[in-house]
C-alpha cells in the first residue's frame, strides 16, 4: 500500500503517551496471545480469564511514556488509512446516498483505556464503540495479526482499520443501533447470528472502501487485496477455533466463517455498491 508521505487525519485522539500498562505473569507468551487472539476475533473480553490464570499480573502508570519508532510509524500509517476513509466514504455518501459522511474518530492507546463502552485493552482488540462515536486501536494489535495469525502486510493492517470504520459507517446509516436493540431481545445463538450479519456486512463495506481506494486514489500495490483475504481468512470464526484447539461452533460463531469474511469483502470490492453489502435482507451468508 502507498502510503508514505500521504496525509494524515486530524481526526486522531493518541493516549498512547498516558497508558496505563499491565506486568503479564503466570500464562506464558504463546497461550497468552493465543488467548488474545481469540478474544480479539470472537469479540469476547478475555480479560477475567487472563486475571484468574494470574497473566494479568498488577497495573503499573507509565505517564509520558515516550513512543518507540514502531509506535510512531504505526500511528502515522494508521492516520493516513484513516484519512483515505473519510475521502473515500465522503464521495459514496454523496454518491450514492446524497449526503455528506460525517468522520469517526480514531483513539489510539498502549495497554489499556477507558470508552463508553467500558475498558479497552490488549483482551478486547480494535473496536467501534456507538456509545462516544470511537474506534479504539492498540496498535501493537499489528504485531499479534502477523505474528500469531498468520496475517501479514500492510493492507492487511488497513482491512482491520477499514473494518472499524465500516461499524461506524453501520452507526451512521442507522443499521447498527436497530440490530444490537434486536440483539438485547433473543436468545445468545441467535444474538450471535445477528452479529455476524453485521460483521459481513462490514468486511463487505471494507472491500467497498478499497476498491474506490485503488480507483480514486491510486494507493493499492499489487497483493494488496491477497493480503486482505487472507486477514479475512485467518480470523474467520470456524479457523481461530480450530486453530486454539476447537472444534468450530457454528452456534457460537460471531463474525462469521472465513468462506462467508472473505466473500463478502469480495462482494464490495467488485461492486462498489452499497446496497450490494445488504447481509440482512438475504438468507445466503
Amino acid at each position: 500500500m502507498k502510503w508514505q508521505g500521504r496525509r494524515g487525519s486530524r481526526n486522531i485522539e493518541d493516549r498512547r503517551g498516558r497508558a496505563r500498562g499491565r506486568t503479564g505473569a503466570g500464562l506464558g507468551g504463546a497461550g497468552l496471545l493465543l488467548v488474545l487472539a481469540i478474544g480479539y476475533f470472537l469479540g469476547v473480553d478475555v480479560t477475567p480469564f487472563l486475571d484468574s490464570q494470574g497473566a494479568g499480573g498488577s497495573t503499573r502508570s507509565a505517564p509520558g511514556a515516550e513512543l518507540t519508532p514502531a509506535e510512531r510509524q504505526a500511528g502515522e500509517f494508521v492516520s493516513v488509512v484513516l484519512a483515505d476513509t473519510e475521502q473515500i466514504w465522503d464521495g459514496i455518501f454523496r454518491s450514492q446516498l446524497g449526503e455528506p459522511y460525517q468522520p469517526v474518530t480514531l483513539v489510539l492507546y498502549r495497554n489499556v483505556t477507558q470508552s463508553a463502552c467500558g475498558g479497552a485493552s490488549g483482551a478486547t482488540g480494535p473496536f467501534y464503540c456507538p456509545g462516544d462515536k470511537k474506534i479504539y486501536l492498540d496498535t501493537a494489535f499489528f504485531a499479534t495479526l502477523k505474528n500469531r495469525l498468520g496475517a501479514r502486510g500492510d493492507f492487511a493492517e488497513a482491512y482491520v482499520v477499514a473494518h472499524e470504520v465500516a461499524h461506524h459507517v453501520q452507526d451512521l446509516l442507522g443499521i447498527l443501533g436497530q440490530a444490537n436493540r434486536l440483539r438485547a431481545r433473543l436468545s445468545a445463538a441467535e444474538s450471535n447470528a445477528v452479529s455476524v450479519r453485521i460483521e459481513l456486512q462490514a468486511d463487505c463495506y471494507s472491500g467497498l472502501w478499497a476498491r474506490a481506494a485503488g480507483d480514486e486514489l491510486g494507493t493499492l500495490e499489487r497483493g494488496d487485496i491477497r493480503e486482505a483475504l487472507n486477514a479475512a481468512r485467518q480470523i474467520g470464526d470456524d479457523t481461530l477455533q480450530r486453530n486454539a484447539g476447537r472444534r468450530p461452533m457454528p452456534h457460537t460463531f460471531t463474525h462469521g466463517t472465513s468462506e462467508q469474511r472473505q466473500r463478502w469483502f469480495a462482494r464490495g470490492f467488485k461492486t462498489g455498491d452499497l446496497g450490494a453489502c445488504d447481509t440482512f435482507g438475504t438468507n445466503d451468508l
